[in-house]
Parts: C-alpha cells; structure tokens; sequence
C-alpha cells in the first residue's frame, strides 16, 4: 500500500504519495528506441488503422475504478493512457502536436475560473490545465484521471495540485465541494451516456452557480471540407483537418452533435453563457442554475 498525504478533516477522496506508488510496467514500457524493430512497432502503432484493446496489469492500482470505454488506444498512442514511458512522451508531445495553440486553450480555461476559490481539472492527464488554474490565483486546485500513469507524472510535474484517480461520471467528491470544473479534451473522448452521466456529476459536485469551463476540438476540422478549410486557414487548417481525422477518436462525432445542442446542458441544470470557436478549439462556459 502507499502512503498517502494528510489531508483536513472531509470527505474529500485520499491523494496517493504518487512519488512512492509503484506502477507496473506494460507491454509499451518494453519498447526500446535503440532498437530498430521496436521503432517499426512503435510506428506501426500510431499509423495502423486497427486499433488494439489497451491492456492492463491486473495488480494496477485503482483497476475497479477504470470503466471499459477508457481502456482505448485514444490518439492512436500504443496502449492508449497506460504505459510509463508512452504517456512522459505524449504529455509534451500533445501540445506540440497542436502547434502551440493548448496553452492559449488553457489560459482561456484559467481566465474564464480564476475567481473560483475550487476548482477540479476533471480529466486532467498531465496535469497542465490543472496548474494553469492554479497560477491564475485560484487557491485549490484539484485534478482528476483515470490513468494512475498520467497522475504519476503530473504530481511531479506540479507539487502544489492534488491529484486523484478517478471518472467524471464517479468523481468521488461530496456534494457542492467547487466553484468551478475545467474539462479539457476530454468530453469528445466518452461515449454519450456517460456524458449525460458526468454533467448530472458535475451539477452535484458544484455549488450553486458554479461554473463548468470546457475546451475542446472545433468541429470545424471534421465538419470543413479541405478546400474550405485551406481558404479560411491556410495550411493550419488542412493540418488540423488532418490530424482530426488520422488520430483515434471513436466518440468525437457524438460530442460534436450533443454539443451543438443547449438541451444537452439545460437538461442537467446549466446554463450555457458562451460557446466561441477559435480553431482549433470551441470554449464553452456553463453555469449551474443558483
């Protein structure tokens, strides 16, 4: 068992030493880039159109704790979120990929929370959206992953955010606990129902008139036809374009369809205050009703 850190008197959920947490490895831990057979498998994996089941040590800690829909290879990375070395490599390559645009994301996501005095980072990978919040002033920060790898990481990477393993259907956070969520790239990653699942959660875990931050990919890149896409944004918009549809998203249609609609977010009691496309990105800013 690990140890854990001293937290106040609550219910708040008990935050791993993530530093004395051993994980274990799998298979994509085995790779090694000197050699070159492991970089065809490695290559093959991220361009191959067939996408293997993500597998998982049975002695990984929080196992009960990750639904089935998550175990995907997401992004097309070898073994999705689990894995040591893969999950360090994506963590700094995501943004690259993204040519630089997730930190202006992530601003947006901290200015839109920054009078928050709570706030969680639910889906919070490695935990760069997390500290944004928190350098923005707000006093606690929270995040929030199924995968105990990412957490890894983003406890060493910023020390003064708690994180915890958990799903944003089943936060494991008591009733009203934050003023505010931020979601990042995570909403077009979950199947519908559990989308409904999570915004009910969301409504239960904010206090009234809290506020739900989310950032995710413009559906401008799947909805654009190539030629659209290259007059209105030159060849950052073919590339964006591109990767929308090479990297592996199997919920990403339905997000984009469930987000055009308000219902979605009036039926679990949010307001919707904004929704602004800046491509790559849509911002949206709800708030819980008082």
């Amino acid at each position: 068992m690990a140890n854990h850190i001293p937290l106040p008197p609550g219910s708040d959920p008990i935050v791993p030493d993530w530093a004395l947490l051993e994980l274990p490895n799998t298979w994509a831990d085995q790779i090694d880039f000197r050699r070159p057979r492991d970089w065809l498998r490695f290559f093959r994996g991220i361009m191959g159109k067939q996408r293997a089941k993500v597998q998982v040590p049975a002695e990984l800690p929080g196992l009960d704790r990750i639904p089935k829909y998550v175990l995907q290879e997401f992004h097309s990375l070898p073994n999705g979120n689990y894995s040591k070395k893969i999950t360090r490599g994506y963590i700094s390559g995501f943004d690259h990929a993204m040519l630089g645009t997730m930190a202006r994301g992530r601003a947006k996501l901290a200015e839109a929370l920054r009078q928050c005095r709570s706030v969680l980072d639910v889906g919070c990978a490695g935990g760069r959206t997390a500290a944004t919040v928190k350098r923005a002033g707000v006093p606690e920060v929270w995040g929030l992953d199924p995968s105990p790898y990412l957490l890894q990481h983003a406890s060493t990477d910023y020390p003064d955010v708690r994180f915890v393993q958990g799903v944003a259907e089943n936060t494991g956070f008591a009733d009203q606990r934050f003023d505010g969520l931020a979601v990042c790239f995570l909403f077009h990653e979950v199947p519908p129902r559990y989308i409904d699942q999570a915004l009910a959660e969301f409504n239960r875990i904010l206090k009234p008139g809290g506020l739900v931050a989310i950032c995710e990919p413009s559906p401008e890149q799947v909805r654009t036809s190539n030629w659209q896409m290259l007059r209105k944004y030159g060849l950052r918009g073919l590339y964006f374009r591109w990767m929308a549809g090479f990297v592996f998203e199997p919920f990403l249609a339905s997000w984009h369809r469930m987000a055009d609609s308000t219902e979605t977010f009036a039926r679990h009691g949010f307001e919707c205050l904004s929704d602004t496309t800046a491509m790559p990105l849509r911002h949206i800013l709800l708030r819980k009703a008082a």
